[in-house]
């Protein structure tokens, strides 16, 4: 290892010709170790089909507002149509501030269209339902 030292007859003003390359070794090696690092995060390789459905047994309790979506669109609090997405969100207020706030189950029919169920989503979103779960039924044995 040198050190280039220059000489008293170039003195202080003498352009230096040489370029040190350490620092950007370093910073290269350190980009190198990063990009090894997040390319085989980003990329997954091994295609894989994931489960379709998950089959949970969920307690049904009595607190819990089941909301239900028909064919149509129609929005149903428990057995009585609803209106509009306002009056859901006011009835979702009066359930929202009760202590431990209950879960507001969606049941979805099949054939309705996702505009139905996103309205439900909004009501509880803007009355301030925490818990949302999703009613389905499990396919039948053997099919």
């Amino acid at each position: 290892m040198s050190m280039n030292i220059g000489s008293h007859d170039d003195g202080e003003d003498a352009v230096m010709s040489a370029i040190n390359t350490t620092p950007l070794v370093d910073v290269m090696l350190v980009l190198l170790i990063i990009f090894l690092i997040t390319i085989p995060v980003v990329t997954t390789s091994i295609p894989v089909a994931l489960p379709k459905e998950r089959i949970e047994v969920r307690e049904s309790k009595p607190e819990n507002v089941i909301i239900s979506v028909d064919q149509t669109g129609g929005i149903f609090y428990y057995d009585a149509r609803v209106r509009s997405v306002d009056a859901l969100v006011e009835r979702l207020k009066k359930v929202a501030v009760a202590k431990p706030q209950p879960e507001v189950q969606v049941r979805g029919d099949l054939g309705a269209q996702y505009e139905g169920v996103g309205k439900v989503l909004l009501a509880c979103q803007r009355a301030g339902i925490v818990k949302v779960a999703f009613i389905t039924e499990p396919p039948p044995l053997g099919g």
